[in-house]
């Protein structure tokens, strides 16, 4: 047994096909999950779906499942979309800013170089799809 750690969601099964299952989990905020989650709003949680490519002959629709990734893929994802993208903008603003003096300009050049960087990651999803592979599991 591995001793990594993991991010784990409850879901249900909703189809399979040909070796691809989708399952389907709440999404919540973590203030939706404290104490006080009444006065928070249904906007704090959401359905999403996931494609897990595994083996589906132990599974049936409807199933309750876990759904599992390694933290260390959830810190990558959270770098590649969030992180990275700050730095770009930061460091471009700051050093447009110096050279050009022209704040409005710096600021939409640096808005502008997150577009090229969101494509780039979009046209190489499917190479994603094969590193940020979920596992699931059923629940007793």
């Amino acid at each position: 047994m591995q001793n990594t750690k993991t991010i784990e969601h409850k879901g249900f099964i909703e189809s399979i096909e040909n070796g691809l299952i989708r399952v389907s989990i709440l999404a919540q905020s973590a203030c939706a999950s404290c104490h006080a989650k009444g006065a928070c709003s249904m906007s704090d949680m959401q359905d999403k779906t996931i494609d897990i490519y595994e083996n589906a002959e132990n599974y049936k629709v409807g199933e309750s499942v876990n759904v599992i990734l390694d933290q260390k893929l959830g810190f990558k994802a959270l770098f590649l979309g969030y992180i990275l993208p700050f730095i770009i903008l930061m460091l471009s603003l700051i050093i447009l800013t110096i050279t050009t003096e022209n704040e409005a300009l710096s600021g939409l050049i640096s808005l502008g170089l997150l577009v090229p960087y969101y494509f780039v990651l979009y046209t190489q999803k499917e190479k994603f799809k094969k590193s940020f592979s979920f596992r699931i599991e059923k629940l007793d």
